[in-house]
């Protein structure tokens, strides 16, 4: 199938960056982009939880690593560091883009003067207009699949409806 010949499918995935659920759930992520290549789009969006104290700064902070073209790393290491965030914050988060090679004092001043709330605020928004209560959740061909009581089975559930969208 010739990838420019129809749409792609698109996975949203609806993570709280702070979330040791979708840390787990980015193996699966992984699998699927590997499986499916380009023939499936992967979207992250935010959906930063009230229990958790640094998931919004998190979202920013990754909106900022995206803008400056290094946002899948970040998010692949941040999520990797999920307790270390609960414990330091948005140190954390600026080591990070640092350690990413991203410009840390832009991510410091992204989080300082919110260049990146209404992209967090728009997704969050609509995640709840979908029915989203926790994290991770996937969307795909309209359907609402969530991860956050088990992992289990959703490769495959997510798996059959990208088939079934690229008409495989």
């Amino acid at each position: 199938m010739d990838n420019d010949s129809g749409p792609r499918a698109v996975l949203e995935t609806w993570f709280d960056l702070q979330c040791s659920d979708c840390h787990t759930a980015q193996g699966d992520v992984d699998a699927l982009r590997e499986r499916y290549g380009d023939s499936l789009e992967i979207r992250l969006r935010h959906f930063p939880l009230p229990k958790h104290k640094y998931a919004y700064a998190a979202a920013q902070a990754a909106e900022e690593a995206y803008a400056q073209g290094g946002g899948e790393g970040y998010v692949r290491e941040l999520l990797a560091r999920t307790a270390e965030l609960g414990e330091r914050g948005e140190t954390l988060l600026v080591e990070l883009a640092r350690e990413s090679g991203l410009d840390a004092d832009e991510v410091e001043s992204a989080l300082f003067d919110g260049r990146h709330l209404l992209a967090v605020d728009a997704d969050q928004a609509e995640g709840k207009a979908l029915g989203i209560t926790g994290t991770p959740t996937y969307v795909i061909g309209g359907q609402r699949l969530d991860g956050g009581k088990s992992q289990e089975g959703l490769r495959e559930r997510i798996g059959e409806l990208v088939d079934a969208a690229d008409g495989s």
